[in-house]
């Protein structure tokens, strides 16, 4: 029976006290409650603080350029749709460098859960604004205040997306039922973490995210409704909703390729006479 203990990997770098660490714990839980042996699980990132994440666990992990975690999970993914893709990056990578790849990613519905750490700065290069970072919010890159940033919430929603979620890296219990959640919905899942840095962003702490975020009541609560899942992914500043904001069921990108139709790629055959048709016109 698969263990925490068998997801446990290097000693991490992160600052003490990062709310990275609550977001390994509950990425671990999810997938020992859910019974995934890492071989089962691949965890896929590009380069951040965030990005460090996978090495701080066992199993299968790729690492890829900033902002291009997609693109790598997603070739895996159609490669062998059997995978548990796990996708990790930061504010920073995810939607700015990143930003393209995360629409286009939504509008397809690839089947792989995206797990952004959204601490709305850039961590590992000491703090720049990030595109999540509060109006006004004073750093040496941005000595007059950051710009309106975007809300990856309502973007999602807007492009199409199937299962959209917000969590706060400070409740691991409740964040690790998203996780799993989101594992077992059938397309792309975003879950955007609420990651205090403890080091680069002393607004958004761990006590200012527990005087303001609220869990969306089950069975009250309708993540089917778009207009109201709209309305609700606008809610910042006093009062922050957490949960599962929207959701809906449709067809994934992998179903439509008919490549997979007999089977994973990976277990199909090597028919290398196929392609000699192909190559004979470059000769």
């Amino acid at each position: 029976m698969v263990t925490v203990k068998d997801y446990t990997g290097l000693t991490s770098a992160w600052c003490p006290g990062c709310g990275n660490f609550g977001i390994l714990q509950a990425v671990k839980k999810a997938l020992v409650d859910m019974g995934l042996e890492p071989w089962q699980v691949l965890l896929v990132s590009d380069i951040g603080q965030a990005g460090k994440l996978p090495h701080y666990t066992q199993g299968n992990v790729f690492n890829s350029l900033h902002g291009r975690a997609l693109p790598a999970a997603l070739g895996a993914k159609i490669a062998n749709p059997e995978l548990k893709v796990i996708v990790i990056a930061g504010d920073g990578g995810a939607y700015g460098e990143g930003g393209n790849h995360f629409i286009h990613t939504v509008r397809r519905n690839h089947d792989v859960t995206y797990l952004v750490h959204d601490n709305q700065v850039y961590g590992l290069t000491k703090g720049q604004t990030s595109p999540t970072s509060d109006f006004g919010f004073v750093t040496k890159t941005t000595p007059e205040g950051a710009p309106l940033p975007i809300n990856p919430i309502t973007l999602a929603i807007s492009v199409g997306a199937t299962f959209v979620a917000r969590a706060f890296a400070g409740d691991v219990d409740f964040l690790a039922g998203l996780i799993k959640a989101g594992i077992q919905h059938k397309g792309f899942a975003l879950i955007d973490i609420l990651q205090p840095c403890v080091s680069f962003n002393h607004k958004n702490t761990f006590a200012w995210y527990r005087e303001r975020v609220h869990k969306l009541e089950e069975g009250t609560y309708k993540p089917g409704d778009k207009n109201t899942a709209y309305i609700t992914a606008q809610e910042w500043g006093d009062k922050i909703p957490i949960g599962i904001i929207y959701r809906e069921e449709r067809p994934t990108y992998e179903d439509s390729l008919p490549a997979l139709k007999q089977g994973s790629l990976v277990d199909q055959p090597i028919e290398p006479h196929r392609v000699e048709k192909l190559f004979s016109e470059f000769v």
